[in-house]
């Protein structure tokens, strides 16, 4: 989605099949895992605001479901690319099995833009999408989320529109509902608590203690904020924050001398992770260039935003104190600029690993929904701190011992886990 030259997919690919031919798979294993199971495009009307009807263009990809019902996402992008979901697919199946869920992998995209979107023309985008797909999604089967410009609200439509259809309750048929609708305490802290659970592991490893490291962000929407708010509470410095802004069409990063302040940009920014730069400039706020995050003096970079940001062209720009990358965003680094951290001695945190905290909270939600019994947040939160807890150092052991990269010791630990289970069930 950010270049019309960077196939998201082909990168999945190759990932795949670096771990395949370490693991030395059969040819009729490769053909199975390297191919969405099954790819659902169809269209949506839609009945806008002024009376017109405009045609939305939607997809839903079922990679792999051997390890149990699908999982993933519904992105709202104007740019959304049936490769780039292919890949989030994929990633989503690798994702769950290295932390051991037993769930497959999926990912939906609706090409719009959600700016130019009334609520109730998103409304009736959601509705649609269930209509058209009901069939082929469901709590035993593949079980939705909110993604990149989704929230809570597109999916509680997307819930009522389903238990219309099917004349039943059926809380588990989509996760990341609002809390009191069938929701999950903790699933909205849980992708950026989990990216800074892997960091605080990380940085055991490399002998640094949170209190005394300082980070930047790329990216500010809930990830981000909920990544700041608990690196905050460990202890440790954030120095810049950057963001998109819409009406400008690009982005821009925020420093501040006398410190950042959360909850102070939190109140100036939309629910879209905006910050109003008018604003923060008159809050004191420094406003360089988008691309400045990469080039702060810091210990770690947290890319949390969209995919191919950490390139071979500006690679070079990261200051030579950074010692960790941590990969909140899907494909956030290009392989060309990977290999690069590697030869520098970056420790990179895989997207496989540092994002997956909202997979394992979703699981949490769908096995409460299923059971209609709900825990506590501290349970919540405690149980996600052991599941990536326990994910982290078992890629991190495979890594020593097989001398290998962290995001190659987690796809070759994925793999070989999707791979026997589709061999168990008889597939190949």
């Amino acid at each position: 989605m950010s270049s019309s030259s960077y196939n998201l997919y082909e990168i999945a690919k190759e990932q795949f099949q670096a771990a395949a031919d370490w693991l030395e798979l059969d040819q009729a294993s490769r053909d199975l895992l390297c191919t969405p199971m099954r790819e659902y495009h169809f269209l949506i009307p839609v009945r806008m605001d002024d009376g017109s009807v405009h045609i939305f263009r939607s997809y839903r990809v079922q990679h792999n479901d051997g390890r149990g019902p699908g999982k993933g996402g519904i992105r709202f992008h104007p740019q959304q690319t049936v490769d780039t979901l292919r890949a989030l697919a994929m990633w989503m199946t690798w994702k769950s099995a290295v932390l051991d869920l037993p769930l497959g992998g999926s990912m939906s995209g609706v090409v719009c833009e959600p700016h130019d979107l009334s609520l109730l023309e998103q409304e009736r985008i959601c509705r649609g999408y269930v209509r058209q797909i009901f069939r082929n999604l469901g709590p035993d089967w593949d079980v939705p989320a909110p993604e990149l410009m989704t929230t809570s609200q597109h999916v509680l439509w997307m819930l009522d529109e389903y238990e219309e259809m099917q004349y039943a309750k059926s809380p588990g048929f989509m996760t990341g509902k609002p809390v009191g609708m069938g929701g999950s305490l903790g699933r909205l802290e849980a992708t950026g608590y989990g990216i800074m659970i892997a960091v605080r592991e990380a940085l055991r490893e490399l002998g640094m203690a949170p209190a005394n490291s300082r980070a930047s962000f790329q990216g500010f929407g809930q990830v981000a904020q909920y990544a700041i708010r608990l690196f905050q509470q460990m202890g440790g410095e954030v120095v810049c924050v950057s963001c998109w802004d819409q009406k400008d069409g690009k982005s821009y990063a925020f420093t501040r001398k006398k410190g950042f302040d959360l909850e102070e940009l939190l109140s100036i920014t939309n629910r879209f992770g905006e910050i109003d730069r008018l604003k923060a400039e008159a809050l004191g706020y420094d406003c360089l260039p988008g691309e400045a995050w990469l080039e702060q003096d810091v210990d770690i970079l947290v890319p949390a935003a969209i995919e191919n940001q950490i390139t071979a062209q500006n690679v070079d720009k990261i200051y030579p104190s950074v010692r960790l990358v941590a990969e909140g965003a899907s494909g956030p680094t290009h392989p060309q600029a990977d290999q690069i951290l590697q030869q520098k001695g970056v420790l990179v945190i895989p997207d496989l690993l540092a994002n997956a905290g909202g997979i394992t909270a979703s699981y949490f939600e769908q096995v409460q929904s299923n059971m209609n019994y709900y825990w506590r947040r501290d349970e919540v939160l405690g149980k996600l701190d052991i599941q990536l807890t326990d994910a982290y150092h078992a890629v991190s052991n495979f890594s020593h011992k097989n001398q290998l990269s962290l995001r190659k010791a987690a796809t070759v630990i994925a793999v070989q886990r999707v791979a026997r289970a589709c061999h168990e069930r008889g597939w190949i």
